[in-house]
């Protein structure tokens, strides 16, 4: 192949072959790069992260803060690592957090923890496949064991049945520790289902397999895993006193209520798998600086708030994050930028993960108070024009 990229075959991760990179990348395309080929951190750092290492990205990174946090595992302030180039982004939150802060914070729980591969097996009819069916169900203590098996942390919790025509798709539910697990359940699944093709093939045989057949919906947002889970289900709320609301953020409880009446109309009438605001910005930019796999930001997006009127004029406030996925060890969490901003949150490392996840849902709560109260009180546009990109 002409004008291939050069890459060492012993060692792909050597300043040398980086360089040798950015020289090729010059001669192909003419372009000198001062800012991309500048960083702080070994090369060799990133192997297992990227392939081809060239250089950096690096985009703008601040902190919100302080978030006043009341959660089963994140308890107290944090300052919030956010990476983005959306101005009025941290500005906005900050004012959320400043109302939480007055109202003595927020609550955050999570409630589910599940992650998923799910294959896919197929049949002559579709009396073979519930057959099939039961015998899976039969054996999961023994198909438990094999998939536990190639994995330290990973534990198969279940298995979800989903019969359609001659196939029967199987949702294999993990928990992963403080991983996110794909790379973890895709490799327990595969050896389970070795197994099960081995053991059942002496009974009936099966026409075809897969290991995935979609129903996992890995990075996708889906009705499925809005229902069942995919990563943590995370619940985040807040009493929020008519006072507090009109001094922070200068509208009231009850114009804040009927805008998400609205808002939850236009949500349906849409179709949409998300009735909130924004949630997809703090996620974006946490998931950034602190070195999620960012494209789980498809599923990890999915919010469901509610709103009610208590006490005359107080409204509570919740949003449920169903399919937060998150990881405080593995994946890009142990480069160098990254693994500091976990670390400025005490949340790197082996048991931080459900902390980690508390902390981003109350992060998307404070967004979505802030931006809510700018659109009802008319100031939403104006903030783009003091600080975003309408400036010209």
């Amino acid at each position: 192949m002409r004008n291939k990229i050069p890459r060492d075959n012993l060692n792909d991760y050597t300043p040398e072959i980086v360089k040798t990179r950015q020289a090729f990348l010059l001669e192909q395309t003419g372009v000198v790069v001062e800012h991309i080929k500048h960083f702080s951190f070994e090369p060799a750092t990133t192997s297992g992260n990227i392939e081809n290492l060239t250089g950096v990205a690096q985009v703008p990174l601040g902190f919100a803060g302080p978030l006043l946090v009341n959660g089963e595992h994140a308890k107290g302030e944090f300052f919030v690592p956010m990476a983005t180039t959306e101005g009025t982004l941290l500005a906005s939150y900050n004012r959320g957090m400043r109302l939480i802060h007055d109202l003595g914070g927020v609550t955050v729980t999570v409630i589910d923890d599940a992650m998923q591969r799910a294959p896919v097996f197929g049949f002559t009819g579709a009396r073979q496949a519930n057959h099939f069916s039961q015998w899976i169900k039969d054996n999961f203590a023994a198909i438990k064991a094999c998939a536990e098996a190639t994995t330290a942390h990973g534990k198969l919790r279940d298995i979800e049945h989903y019969a359609v025509s001659r196939f029967l798709h199987l949702r294999f539910n993990f928990t992963a520790g403080d991983a996110a697990g794909q790379n973890l359940t895709g490799k327990a699944t595969w050896a389970a289902c070795k197994w099960i093709q081995a053991e059942y093939t002496k009974i009936a045989p099966i026409k075809e397999f897969s290991l995935s057949g979609n129903m996992d919906t890995d990075k996708k947002a889906s009705l499925l895993n809005t229902l069942h889970t995919r990563g943590k289900k995370v619940v985040a709320e807040v009493l929020i006193t008519n006072r507090s609301l009109q001094r922070h953020l200068h509208v009231n409880t009850k114009e804040f209520f009927q805008s998400r009446l609205r808002a939850n109309l236009g949500t349906s009438m849409a179709g949409s798998v998300n009735n909130g605001s924004h949630s997809a910005n703090a996620i974006a930019a946490i998931f950034i600086a602190t070195g999620q796999d960012v494209a789980n930001i498809a599923e990890s997006h999915t919010a469901l708030v509610y709103s009610e009127i208590v006490d005359t004029d107080d409204l509570y406030y919740s949003i449920t994050l169903p399919s937060l996925i998150v990881a405080t060890t593995g994946g890009g969490t142990g480069l160098s930028t990254q693994k500091e901003c976990l670390q400025i949150l005490d949340c790197y490392g082996t048991g931080k993960v459900k902390k980690f996840a508390e902390i981003v849902a109350a992060t998307v709560l404070c967004g979505e108070l802030s931006l809510g109260a700018a659109v009802v009180g008319g100031y939403w546009v104006d903030s783009h024009e003091k600080l975003g990109r309408n400036r010209s």
